[in-house]
C-alpha cells in the first residue's frame, strides 16, 4: 500500500510548532492491538503495520490536533479556504469526540471510505452533515457543509458560481430527501434516497 496516497502521512508539525501541539506532543497514545483493528477495518495485518509505521513516523504522539489537520487539509486547496470543511472532516474523523484523532480513528475512517460498502459510505456521510450529531441533517447544518465546500474549491471554479449556488443545493436536496417535510433528513430518509438515486449530487 502507497502510504504517499494517504493524506494523513505528514500530517504532524514539528515538536516545537506552537504551544498546543507541544501540549499535545507530551501526550502518547498507544493504539489498540492490530488483531483488534483488522477485526474493526478492511486494511490486512501488513496494510495496517505500514499505514501505521508512516503514521507514527509523522504523529510521533499518535494524535493529531484539529488546527494541525487544517493547515495539512488546506494546501490541497490552494485555490480556495479548506478550515471550515477540514473542521467538519475532523470532526468525523474524532469519533470520539476528544479533539484528537488517533491511529485508531483514521484508520476505521479511512477503512469506510476506501473499502466500506455503499451503506457504510453513506452512514459516514450522514454524520459528517449531522453537525451536532443528534440524528437529524437540518437545513442550517446542510447550508453550512455547503457553504464551506464552495469555500474550499474557490471563487475561480469553472463555471463560475453564483452566490446563492449553496442555498440552492440545499433546497435540491431536500426536496429529495425529507420524505414527510418536517424539515429535518433522518438517517432512513437520507439512505433510502441516496440508495435510490445514486448519488446526492443527481
Amino acid at each position: 500500500m502507497e502510504e504517499r496516497g494517504y493524506m494523513f502521512l505528514g500530517l504532524c508539525p514539528p515538536p516545537d510548532s506552537s504551544d498546543s501541539e507541544l501540549e499535545l506532543s507530551t501526550v502518547r497514545h498507544q493504539p489498540e492491538g492490530l488483531d483488534q483493528l483488522q477485526a474493526q477495518t478492511k486494511f490486512t495485518k501488513k496494510e495496517l503495520q505500514s499505514l501505521y509505521r508512516g503514521f507514527k513516523n509523522e504523529c510521533p504522539t499518535g494524535l493529531v490536533d484539529e488546527d494541525t489537520f487544517k493547515l495539512i487539509y488546506s494546501q490541497f486547496f490552494p485555490q480556495g479556504d479548506a478550515t471550515t470543511y477540514a473542521h467538519f472532516l475532523f470532526n468525523a474523523f474524532d469519533a470520539d469526540g476528544n479533539g484528537a484523532i488517533r491511529f485508531e480513528d483514521f484508520v476505521v475512517g479511512l477503512s469506510i471510505l476506501l473499502r466500506g460498502t455503499v451503506h457504510e459510505k453513506l452512514k459516514w456521510a450522514f454524520n459528517l452533515y449531522d453537525i451536532n450529531k443528534d440524528g437529524y441533517i437540518t437545513k442550517e447544518e446542510m447550508l453550512a457543509i455547503m457553504k464551506s465546500i464552495y469555500d474550499m474549491m474557490g471563487r475561480h471554479t469553472y463555471p463560475i458560481l453564483r452566490e446563492d449556488a449553496p442555498l440552492e443545493h440545499v433546497e435540491r436536496f431536500f426536496q429529495k430527501m425529507d420524505r414527510n417535510r418536517d424539515g429535518v433528513v433522518t438517517i432512513d430518509e437520507f439512505l433510502e434516497t441516496c440508495q435510490k438515486v445514486g448519488s446526492i449530487g443527481s
